[in-house]
């Protein structure tokens, strides 16, 4: 279908009300796209991330097999995840003092 009978079949009202726009449409996914989480890998990048200026809180979900780490930022949602129960306790102790944490099941 070519982009001509698409905005024909959007102005005249038989799908919807709103006009064809690839624009409108091109900025609604750069806007869903920002809204994903960022995931870590290394245990000092999360550190560092945990510690700006912009860092809110961070939150602990404890699983069967891992552990992961949650740091909200002002923009983004950073994901660690961690297989080593040790190493996730000396992570969370870790965690700058000024940081509400939340633990969750």
């Amino acid at each position: 279908m070519e982009p001509e009978d698409l905005a024909r079949i959007y102005s005249n009202g038989s799908e919807t009300s709103r006009p064809f726009s690839p624009l409108a449409r091109g900025t609604w996914l750069s806007r869903a796209s920002s809204k994903m989480p960022r995931k870590i890998e290394e245990i000092k990048d999360f550190l560092l991330t945990a510690r700006r200026k912009d860092a809110k809180s961070v939150k602990i979900k404890k699983n069967k097999d891992n552990v992961k780490f949650k740091v909200r930022c002002s923009r983004y949602l950073y994901t660690l995840v961690i297989t080593d129960k040790e190493k996730a306790e000396k992570l969370k102790q870790s965690l700058p003092p000024g940081l509400a944490v939340k633990e969750l099941k």
